[in-house]
C-alpha cells in the first residue's frame, strides 16, 4: 500500500531521530511532530501492521527496511522542495522547512524529478542535510559535530542540524552557512562557550549552537 501524507511525515520523522539514537520514543516523537501523545501510539499501530515499524520493547520503535525506504523518498521530496523555495522562490533557508512541510503534503515523484532537474540535481538541502536520490541512496557525508574540535582547528560547516527559525536567523547571520570556511581560535572550559574566525570576523557561540553545527575538518 502507498503511506498516507500522515504516515509519511511519522516515517521522515523516526529516520530523522534514528539517526541520534537507535530506537525512537513516542514522547519524543509527539514533541516532534506537534501531536497529542494518545496519537501516536494510534500511528505507530498502522505503520506496524503494513511492516514500516517494528516496536523495541522498553525501548521504543525502529524503521524496518521498508520502513526506511519509504523515510528516504520522503526525504527526498522534502529537501528537494526545500531547495526549490530557496533557490527558486527566494525564500530564505529559515522559512524553507516549514513551508516545505505544508507544500510536500500534496507532493509526489514527478513532480519531485522536475524540481530537482530545475535545480540541477541537488545533492544537498539549504541546511546542508544530504538529499536521496531516486533510488534512496544517500550521499557519502564524512563531518562531525563542531563540539569534538579543539582550539587550532579548521574546517568548513557541513550541515547546520536544526529547523527553528530563529537559531537559523541567527546562524545565518554570523555567516556559519553550510561550506563556510572557519578557524576555532578559542574555547572556554566546561562546555563553555567557542570563538571562531570566520573570514575576517570572530564570533562567540554557546554550546547549544555549537552542538547544531557539523563540519568537515582541512
Amino acid at each position: 500500500m502507498q503511506p498516507s501524507v500522515a504516515m509519511r511525515e511519522y516515517l521522515a520523522e523516526i529516520y530523522r531521530l534514528q539517526e541520534d539514537s537507535p530506537t525512537v520514543s513516542t514522547t519524543s516523537l509527539a514533541e516532534r511532530l506537534d501531536v497529542s501523545a494518545p496519537a501516536v501510539p494510534r500511528m505507530l499501530k498502522r505503520l506496524k501492521s503494513v511492516g514500516y515499524v517494528k516496536h523495541v520493547p522498553y525501548q521504543g520503535v525502529e524503521l524496518t527496511p521498508l520502513g526506511r525506504q519509504e523515510a528516504l523518498r520522503e526525504l527526498r521530496r522534502h529537501r528537494v522542495l526545500e531547495v526549490f523555495l530557496v533557490n527558486i522562490m527566494n525564500f530564505s533557508w529559515d522559512e524553507a522547512h516549514e513551508h516545505a512541510d505544508d507544500l510536500g503534503k500534496g507532493l509526489n515523484d514527478q513532480l519531485t524529478a522536475r524540481m530537482a532537474e530545475m535545480t540541477n540535481f541537488p545533492t544537498r538541502c539549504p541546511h546542508g542535510e544530504p538529499i536521496p536520490d531516486e533510488e534512496g541512496n544517500l550521499p557519502t557525508i564524512n563531518d562531525i559535530c563542531l563540539f569534538n574540535l579543539g582550539v587550532g582547528q579548521r574546517g568548513r560547516i557541513s550541515r547546520v542540524r536544526t529547523h527553528e527559525p530563529d537559531k537559523l536567523q541567527y546562524i545565518g547571520s554570523l555567516g556559519l552557512v553550510p561550506q563556510a570556511a572557519f578557524e576555532i581560535v578559542g574555547r572556554a572550559p566546561f562546555n563553555g562557550p567557542m570563538r571562531l574566525r570566520v573570514g575576517r570576523d570572530e564570533v562567540i557561540l554557546g554550546i547549544e549552537l555549537v552542538k547544531l553545527l557539523w563540519v568537515t575538518q582541512e
